[in-house]
């Protein structure tokens, strides 16, 4: 089933999700953990999206972002997509203080 239609618009604010296939581990520890963030930062900068919270589970991860320009999407959208396939014991989550790359 497809996702519904996602409207944009500025200062939205999404529930972000994404689960390895067939619920498989997505990292395979801490430093895993680090480059996903360290991708997602490179994004939110470019992008200029604000992050309130993240959690990286085992299989999948949870991001609340706002979109101060109104635009969802990567700024490259045929850029090449870089995601790390790793898992770890643990399951950080955190909240941010609204700017990705500073917990």
């Amino acid at each position: 089933m497809a996702r519904p239609f996602r409207i944009e618009y500025p200062g939205a604010l999404y529930h972000l999700t994404s689960r390895g296939d067939r619920q498989e581990k997505i990292y395979l520890d801490d430093a895993d953990r680090e480059e996903f963030l360290s991708v997602l930062g490179s994004v939110g900068e470019r992008s200029g999206w604000r992050l309130y919270a993240y959690c990286l589970m085992d299989n999948h991860y949870h991001l609340m972002v706002e979109t101060p320009k109104g635009k969802l999407r990567s700024p490259n959208p045929g850029q090449k997509r870089r995601a790390p396939i790793r898992d770890s014991k643990n399951s950080p989550c955190r909240t941010t203080n609204s700017e990705l790359n500073r917990p």
